[in-house]
């Protein structure tokens, strides 16, 4: 629907535009030979306008086309409800529109970004809790416990933590917005939660 109104729009813009420099193309002898316009130089002030007008609704068009759009819920703040809340050493819960992985370990929740710090493939849980290989990127093999941490392969780092925060109500929203790199998991990474 939106292509449809712009390419109707542009369509009435450029037939206006390129009307209006014809009419202005007349007047550039100037003098008493305004009003008497050959036939050649309206052909031609109409055929530039209206290649004008084309190429600025063009440009336009390209424009919009290459602004990036936020898609889904990534770069704001999501809501994870309660019952999608994993167990302490249960299975992650993965958000897919926020793309992160929400992990409950003894010491509180971690929001584990789904992208491998190596080239940035997806990397899926793969279990069990304790495997030194609980995260597995398919790309090319880099290997991270439950909690994130580098295990192996040729990721630089550990995953990247998103921001987690427990309200009063044990809502927990996830800022998908703030990304922290790290080297390796401290405690002071997880936010404490108590259900």
């Amino acid at each position: 629907m939106l292509r449809l109104a712009r390419t109707i729009f542009g369509l009435i813009f450029g037939w206006l535009v390129a009307a209006v420099l014809a009419v202005f193309g007349r007047f550039q002898q100037g003098g008493p030979m305004a009003a008497k316009t050959q036939r050649r130089t309206f052909v031609r002030n109409a055929t530039l306008s209206a290649t004008a007008a084309t190429l600025g609704v063009l440009g336009a068009g390209f424009g919009l086309l290459m602004w990036p759009n936020k898609t889904g819920a990534f770069g704001s703040e999501v809501t994870v409800p309660d019952s999608e809340i994993p167990p302490v050493k249960g299975t992650p819960f993965r958000n897919i529109q926020g793309k992160f992985y929400l992990v409950h370990n003894e010491d509180g929740l971690l929001a584990l970004y789904q992208k491998c710090p190596h080239l940035g493939c997806t990397v899926p849980w793969v279990g069990p809790w304790d495997s030194p290989e609980a995260f597995h990127c398919p790309c090319h093999g880099s290997m991270y416990d439950h909690n994130g941490t580098r295990t192996g392969g040729p990721a630089p780092r550990s995953m990247d933590l998103m921001k987690v925060t427990v309200e009063k109500d044990n809502t927990v929203k996830v800022d998908t917005g703030a990304i922290t790199e790290r080297a390796k998991y401290q405690k002071s990474q997880a936010t404490p939660f108590t259900a």
